[in-house]
Parts: structure tokens; C-alpha cells; sequence
């Protein structure tokens, strides 16, 4: 299997300029908040969004050496930031105890402290944002926290009424999860420089292997082997409909469903309801289904970079594309 360290070689020297740029910028005044924020800073996770801006970069650039300046730095450490904030509002919404293995921030300092926060990383992200000038780069990235919460909001008014539409869930996964991916991609491409053509087709590329990304998230969520940091079966607990289930219950009668419905309802509760749940998705082909929809979304990823020249970083994105199809964490 394909591995990040792999994918990450072509970019090595971005990757480590911009881990040490968000060091340098990121700090906090006073104990409590400096603590929260090394915290949280602390478990950035894979690291997609950054590795996908400097792989973008490093692939457009006009001249060798381009993807090691400064705005390519800004631009990861702005959707990585953004995604960070969400991350730990996330927790707060879902009530989550752990992230990544370990403590989420609201279970550690309390929610309201979290929501402070994931706050001040977000003004702090945006502020770094419009003191560099760069406001290409501020504008193209910063459309995409709208979405973000337009998707929470749609996945939350979904899971209270306990329904969920194949149109409202690719919706869903677009806004939460697929926008702020591609405007990674766009914005590595931004960065250095390339042409509109190219930087909107990395964009494609990136909301195409977001989709992707997070059909996989979904389907792990029913792999109990899954290393993902949070217990399995958690959607099904919070009463929400991800792709696998919806797959089954788009093959059934309106009666069935509702009986399926009733039971979803109940899982917070009756863990009986969920492995009623969990084996119908394993029996009927909701997992199975799932997979082949989310391996078509990186088909379209992979022809979206058929007109770019070979590299070793358009290499690293095809792998990168493998990569998210084989995850199991």
C-alpha cells in the first residue's frame, strides 16, 4: 500500500518550511490558551490539505524553487487552519471525547473553551491572512468556511429529522468536506503562479479526491479494524445516514424504512438497534456500493490530471489518489 511518507518525498523541504512557519506564527498569550492551542496543534492528523497545496505548487511551478516561497506556507497554513477550527467545533457539536486517539479539546478544557478555541485559530488564520497582502489567496480560500458551516448546519437538520436524500448527503460531503480539499489543490497552483485553466482544474482534482475522501471516512466508520481514532459505529450512534446505509435504504419499501428509521433512532441507546443496523449494511451491499461510488469520484480525480506534464509530484498525486481508496485510518 501506499504510504504519506512516500507521497510526501517530492515536497519534503515545502512540507518542513511550513510546519516551521506555523510554529513561528501560531503562539498565544497567556498559560491556558498557549496550552489549548499546543494542544490542539499538536495532532494535525495526515495533513492532506498542506501536502495537496505544496504537491499543486510544486507541480505548476513556472521555475524550480517557486513552491518553496512564501505564499505557497500561506496558503496551506490557511485551509489547514481552517480545517483545525472545524475539527474542534466539530467535537464540540457532536459532543465527541476523543480525536485522533486521544482527548478532544472539549473533553479536556470543556466546550466552551473549545469553541474559543477553534475562535481564535480562526481569527488568528485570518488575520496572518490580510496582514501578508497576499488577498488573492485570502479570498480564493476563505469562500470555503461558508460552506463549511452551510454543510453542519444541512447535516445537522438531517440527523434531527432522521432523513437523508443521495442529493443532500453528496451535498453534505461537498460543503464540509470536498470544498476546502479542492480549494487546496487551487490554491498550491494559485500560489506559484499558474494559469486560471489550471488552477480550476485542480480545483476539480481536489473537491473530486475530497468527495472521495470522505465516502471513505464514512464507509471506515463501519470498520470496526478501522485505526480512525474514534470508536466505530459512532455515525450510527449520533443517528446520522452516511452513504452505506443510504445505498440500503434506497432499495427499500417505504415500510422497511421506516422500521430501519425507527431503530437508527434508538442506537444512542440500544446497542442492539445498532448491530441491527450495522448488519444490514454488511449483508445488503451498502459498504460494497459505497465503495464503487467512492472509487468512481477518484477515477475523475485521476483523468483531471491527465493534461498536466509527468513529474514526480503528478506522480505523488495519483498516489495520493490510491492512497485515499486504501486508507483504513
Amino acid at each position: 500500500m501506499t504510504t504519506l511518507d512516500i507521497i510526501r518525498k517530492p515536497v519534503e523541504a515545502e512540507l518542513k518550511a511550513f510546519d516551521e512557519f506555523i510554529e513561528r506564527q501560531f503562539t498565544a498569550e497567556g498559560e491556558l490558551l498557549s496550552s489549548m492551542l499546543q494542544y490542539a496543534l499538536s495532532s494535525r492528523g495526515k495533513g492532506i490539505r498542506p501536502l495537496l497545496v505544496m504537491l499543486s505548487a510544486a507541480m505548476n511551478e513556472p521555475v524550480r524553487g517557486a513552491s518553496l516561497g512564501r505564499r505557497p506556507c500561506l496558503a496551506a497554513m490557511l485551509v489547514e487552519m481552517i480545517h483545525v477550527a472545524s475539527l474542534i467545533h466539530d467535537d464540540v457539536i457532536d459532543e465527541s471525547d476523543t480525536r485522533r486517539g486521544r482527548p478532544s479539546v472539549n473533553a479536556r478544557w470543556q466546550s466552551h473553551k473549545a469553541v474559543i478555541l477553534g475562535d481564535y485559530i480562526l481569527a488568528r488564520n485570518m488575520n496572518l491572512g490580510l496582514q501578508s497582502g497576499q488577498y488573492d489567496l485570502v479570498a480564493h480560500i476563505c469562500g470555503a468556511m461558508s460552506a463549511l458551516c452551510e454543510g453542519e448546519v444541512l447535516q445537522g437538520d438531517c440527523a434531527d429529522k432522521h432523513s437523508m436524500t443521495r442529493k443532500s448527503y453528496l451535498d453534505i460531503v461537498y460543503k464540509k468536506t470536498a470544498s476546502l480539499i479542492g480549494v487546496s489543490a487551487s490554491s498550491g497552483a494559485l500560489a506559484v503562479g499558474a494559469t486560471r485553466d489550471k488552477v480550476a482544474r485542480m480545483r476539480q482534482f481536489g473537491e473530486a479526491l475530497g468527495m472521495a475522501f470522505q465516502i471513505q471516512d464514512d464507509i471506515l466508520d463501519y470498520t470496526s479494524s478501522a485505526k480512525t481514532g474514534k470508536p466505530a459505529y459512532n455515525d450510527l450512534r449520533e443517528g446520522k445516514i452516511t452513504l452505506p446505509l443510504l445505498c440500503v435504504l434506497e432499495r427499500m419499501g417505504e415500510e422497511r424504512q421506516a422500521e430501519v428509521i425507527a431503530r437508527l433512532v434508538r442506537c444512542h441507546e440500544d446497542p442492539a438497534a445498532m448491530e441491527y443496523l450495522r448488519l444490514i449494511v454488511e449483508n445488503e451491499d451498502g459498504i460494497t456500493s459505497a465503495i464503487g461510488i467512492m472509487r468512481s469520484y477518484l477515477s475523475q480525480a485521476i483523468e483531471l490530471l491527465s493534461e498536466f506534464e509527468p513529474s514526480d509530484c503528478k506522480t505523488a498525486l495519483i498516489e495520493l489518489c490510491a492512497y485515499v481508496g486504501e486508507r483504513d485510518q
